[in-house]
């Protein structure tokens, strides 16, 4: 496997980190690779087990369009900051503590992290406070993104670094959701979310929707 070999490989595990899926022909014309080339990056990628095809409705000649996508091997070659401590953590506190006692400890959680942020906030316009958020989880972070469309503002997380543990314990998410809401003031909603398969979290901003002063933390409308 040539150092050249494995940096493409790399990118092509980016780009679909980004782009949640994507087609040889999609992918061999964002590298420049020939159709063959491809296919010979993607069978490496598929043969340790990190990319998986998935096929889509549309067809192309009575074929079916295959697109291609992260396994949760995948997954694991992007950051993550938890342990398995984390995990059973979580797990003792909900047992030991029953779901209040939880949710008193994740509202201190969420009172620290908006005590961290609001400094760095203070004088911001909605906007630029929404900006700003695509570093929630560290400096710089190059996996969540901020779109916007005819509906307003939206995060899209492409990369949750806690996603083991939130994935054995949802709840987690809710101090994430409470942060946001507590730093911009207005409802935010997850409308997309990794424990259901989505590939990513999207966090819409619902600018018209004011948050009362006195709100503090609140567990996460389930699905």
């Amino acid at each position: 496997m040539t150092a050249s070999g494995q940096s493409t490989r790399r990118d092509i595990l980016h780009e679909l980190k980004l782009r949640g899926s994507a087609s040889q022909a999609e992918l061999a014309a964002r590298f420049g690779l020939s159709r063959e080339g491809i296919r010979q990056q993607i069978a490496q990628l598929e043969a340790l087990g990190w990319v998986r095809k998935q096929t889509a409705a549309t067809h192309v000649r009575g074929r079916p369009a295959g697109r291609w996508m992260l396994t949760s091997e995948g997954e694991e070659e992007f950051p993550r900051f938890y342990d398995a401590l984390t995990v059973s953590l979580l797990r003792t506190m909900g047992e030991r503590l029953g779901s209040e006692g939880l949710r008193d400890i994740l509202s201190g959680l969420t009172d620290r992290q908006v005590v961290a942020w609001q400094p760095s906030l203070e004088g911001k316009t909605l906007n630029d406070r929404i900006d700003a958020l695509r570093g929630i989880y560290f400096d710089h972070d190059p996996f969540t993104t901020v779109e916007r469309d005819a509906d307003g503002a939206m995060l899209v997380e492409h990369n949750c670094p806690y996603l083991t543990a939130a994935m054995d314990e949802p709840r987690l998410c809710s101090v994430t959701i409470s942060t946001m809401k507590r730093l911009l003031g207005v409802e935010v909603e997850r409308t997309r979310r990794f424990q259901q398969g989505d590939g990513r979290c999207v966090f819409r901003i619902r600018e018209d929707r004011r948050v009362p002063e006195a709100f503090r933390f609140e567990w996460e409308d389930p699905e």
